[in-house]
């Protein structure tokens, strides 16, 4: 008995923060941290990452949401690219020769919005010269001048007409359009009834003279169409003139400032040219139907000649950080967007709406890694950009022919964009396993730990951390004692005494919280009091389920014992996970034993409750019990092993040795103490390994030991290698220092078996041989009994098959026809 493990002390059930770490009263003492806590190969990761300029270094950062990842990475980065020179912007305008292929312009930073205030300013001369040049007296005078020219010219065809139809008795009408003849008689024209009593030589007459007069006409009006093209490009050439003239003043100054950039200069160009047509078909001709009002104009210049600016930057900005919080291909690539005319679909380069990439573009470009890949087309067309350095817009889904309105086909922008994918480590693994060009396209990878070091620098560091959270969120100062509690729970998080979980957006919650509960208090600070009560709020709030689970085991409803001695029955204990929410609960494990050759049976398995790593529990048990208990005969029995009044699906081999322990139990007969709960993974050689959740699976154990009443003998056995893993709540802790409760940490089975049952396991001498009465020693005689009941079974099997095999040879001989006797003679 003196060799038993002992319970582990009380001050090694948690990690406190020794007074020395933290050499200040309150957080005002301290100055706050700017940037992340620890994440010493991340930081190193994204410097380089943004510092290595060739192609294909883009950036996954990988970690846990609440890390800080996302954080740290945009203020990097924001950081980074304020010292960077500014990219150049890109503006979209028409193209007036091939409307549906806008054309894309490229200006320096800053230059874009200039360029667009000049085009308005151009609009607004446009608006104040015209049509008050075409309303002008001077080209009214000119204009006149060449329409009484070539009236002049008609008027004198018409009168020759005219004074010869004079002479022959032939009346000569005519209006604005036309000209006809009617007969005349003493000078005067004749009615119809006139004309039919005519004579018909004097009706003939009349028709020659009309012939006649119809011929001379012809002639002298044979040339009008030139004299009408004649006075066309007369005209035609006055309204240039006096477009020019009015036009040069207002463009004289453009052409003159962009004269080094050829891209601008053409499109000044053909908008100079375009200007000329549109303005004297839309004044000069004085159409009805384009007889705008002035906003209508306005509108109409806006949509001809006003740049589309895609993307603008300040000239001392840096480079941009983009984050888009919601990518889909509309967001990512920009789109064309329509508008309705008299029920039509109709669009123009005023109407390309821009993406993140045009804004990222010469910058940096940040995703959520699991957002993107929901859309497969999505990561694919992200990659044809990277690899074809292009911004292309198009209808996501126009190769699949499921668009089919008329749209424009913007002309391609050049990209230069660093990626920043942000993402969970399965999605970063499954990327590379399954995308080929994963691994060439995003080749930094940012890992965040899940875990931090806790030593003096970094729980200083850490109460920095919380000052600069309390600053940004106006919170409450916090005391010493505070903080300490803060550092305690995150290593709780973590499940390490060494260590503190990155995962600082939980301990920020917390933070809040315990400000909250500050306030509802009316104190002036944030102490460890009020760190405790919002925790224990929060657990009351999501401890709905656990509480009932309790209060079944109290109620009997669930049957679990917490003292006494039970053979064949043993309580495990498992943890729970429920939303955000996991708890400890124990359960009955129990165990039955019969001699036969089915070995042993896992009624979760058999019943498809059984999860993969569960059965491989089980499974491990033969191996640990053939090894060290059959090697001088069979193991022969057949074992049964459930997990009582467990409903729902098991999984994880923690449970393995308490099976161990029951299935022993069972075997010899021996009882097992009621009062402990154990927790372990079982290898194949007795070792005890680590499991995990053993802060909530010891303080389930612990609230119902605690609800009955502490008796002094109740406690938990874990494995030795989870003691640095415990951090538990002061509940706990002070029932231990009290010695009401309990932790046993082992290393073996046997100091498992020794705990429960109060027996030595024993230690095997040079010959194989248990000391007698020892659990070993009781185990090997009770499977060498088994065995041999399954030998004289066999034995006996044989011994029927060996009559009946007998019986069958003498029926053999009786069947045999006799051998004829000798006759004497």
């Amino acid at each position: 008995m003196s060799n038993m493990v002992t319970s582990l002390p009380y001050h090694a059930l948690s990690a406190k923060v020794p007074t020395d770490h933290l050499n200040f009263k309150t957080l005002n003492d301290i100055e706050p941290l700017n940037g992340i806590l620890g994440q010493e190969r991340a930081v190193e990761a994204i410097q380089f990452g943004v510092a290595m300029q060739r192609p294909g270094y883009n950036i996954f950062a990988m970690g846990d949401s609440g890390t800080g990842r996302s954080s740290y990475v945009m203020s990097y980065l924001r950081s980074e690219a304020k010292r960077r020179p500014a990219p150049n912007e890109w503006a979209y305008v028409n193209n007036f020769t091939e409307s549906h292929r806008p054309k894309a312009i490229e200006f320096a930073p800053g230059q874009a919005s200039e360029f667009e205030k000049e085009i308005r300013a151009l609009i607004d001369g446009l608006m104040a010269t015209f049509p008050a040049a075409f309303e002008n007296p001077s080209y009214q005078q000119q204009k006149s001048v060449i329409d009484r020219a070539f009236n002049d010219q008609y008027e004198a065809a018409i009168n020759k007409v005219e004074r010869v139809s004079g002479k022959i008795g032939v009346a000569m009408f005519r209006d604005a359009s036309s000209v006809s003849f009617a007969p005349m008689k003493e000078g005067k024209a004749l009615e119809e009834n006139e004309f039919a009593s005519l004579t018909d030589d004097e009706r003939d007459a009349f028709q020659e003279g009309v012939s006649t007069l119809e011929g001379l006409l012809n002639e002298e009006l044979l040339g009008l169409p030139q004299w009408k093209r004649a006075t066309y490009e007369l005209i035609r050439q006055l309204n240039l003139d006096t477009v020019k003239e009015a036009l040069d003043p207002l463009m004289s100054g453009l052409f003159d400032k962009y004269q080094d950039n050829a891209d601008i200069s053409a499109y000044l160009t053909a908008l100079r040219e375009d200007l000329d047509k549109t303005i004297i078909d839309q004044m000069a001709d004085d159409k009805a139907s384009d007889n705008r009002d002035e906003v209508g104009r306005r509108q109409f210049y806006e949509e001809l000649y006003l740049p589309n600016i895609a993307i603008t930057h300040k000239p001392n900005g840096g480079q941009p950080v983009v984050y888009e919080p919601h990518p889909t291909y509309r967001n990512l690539f920009g789109q064309v967007e329509h508008s309705s005319d008299q029920g039509m679909l109709v669009t123009n380069y005023r109407l390309i709406r821009s993406g993140s990439l045009h804004a990222a573009n010469g910058g940096y470009l940040i995703l959520d890694a699991e957002k993107l890949l929901t859309d497969h087309y999505l990561w694919e067309a992200l990659k044809r950009a990277l690899k074809s350095k292009t911004i292309k817009i198009e209808h996501p889904y126009a190769d699949m022919g499921l668009m089919n309105t008329m749209t424009l086909s913007p002309q391609n922008l050049p990209l230069q964009v660093k990626v920043v994918l942000i993402g969970a480590r399965d999605i970063y693994y499954l990327l590379q396993d399954a995308d080929p060009d994963f691994q060439e396209m995003f080749r930094v990878l940012v890992d965040f730990d899940d875990t931090l070091k806790r030593s003096k620098e970094s729980e200083l560091s850490f109460a920095r951390l919380m000052k600069d959270r309390v600053d940004k969120e106006e919170y409450a100062n916090v005391t010493r004692d505070g903080v300490a509690a803060l550092i305690e729970y995150s290593s709780r998080l973590a499940e390490h005494q060494r260590e503190m979980a990155a995962k600082i957006g939980d301990v920020f919650e917390l933070l809040g919280e315990a400000d909250f509960v500050r306030q509802m208090a009316k104190d002036s600070e944030i102490t460890a009091d009020h760190i405790a009560r919002a925790l224990k709020a929060k657990k009351h709030r999501t401890g709905r389920v656990s509480e009932k689970i309790i209060e079944e085991i109290i109620e009997g409803t669930v049957l679990l014992e917490s003292d006494g001695y039970a053979v064949g029955k043993i309580n495990g204990l498992t943890v729970m996970q429920i939303g955000d929410s996991s708890f400890g609960a124990p359960a009955r494990i129990s165990t039955t034993v019969y001699p036969g050759g089915k070995g042993i049976i896992d009624i979760e398995r058999e019943s498809n409750l059984g999860q993969n790593i569960h059965s491989k529990g089980v499974l491990i048990l033969s191996g640990y019990l053939g090894n060290k208990y059959a090697q001088r005969f069979p193991l022969d029995i057949s074992a049964s092993i459930a997990m009582e009044q467990s409903y729902g699906y098991v999984d994880g081999d923690s449970a393995s040795t308490a099976e161990l322990c029951c299935l022993l139990s069972a075997l010899i007969q021996v009882p097992l103490r009621q009062d402990l709960a154990i927790t372990g993974s079982l290898n194949q050689y007795g070792e005890v390994q680590a499991i995990g959740g053993v802060n909530e699976k010891i303080e389930g154990f612990f609230s119902v030991c605690n609800a009955r009443g502490l008796t002094g003998k109740q406690g938990v056995i874990i494995p030795k290698s989870n003691a640095i893993n415990l951090m538990l709540s002061d509940d706990i802790v002070d029932a231990v220092k009290a010695g009401q409760f309990h932790v046993y940490a082992i290393s073996t089975a046997d100091e498992a078996l020794h705990l429960l049952t109060g027996i030595e396991a024993g230690t095997a001498n040079e010959e194989g041989d248990y000391p007698e009465g020892t659990i070993s020693a009781r185990v090997i005689q009770r499977l060498e009994e088994i065995s041999k009941l399954g030998e004289e079974e066999d034995e006996d099997e044989e011994d029927e098959e060996d009559s009946e095999e007998s019986a069958g040879d003498k029926h053999k001989k009786s069947d045999k026809p006799k051998k004829p006797e000798k006759v004497k003679k």
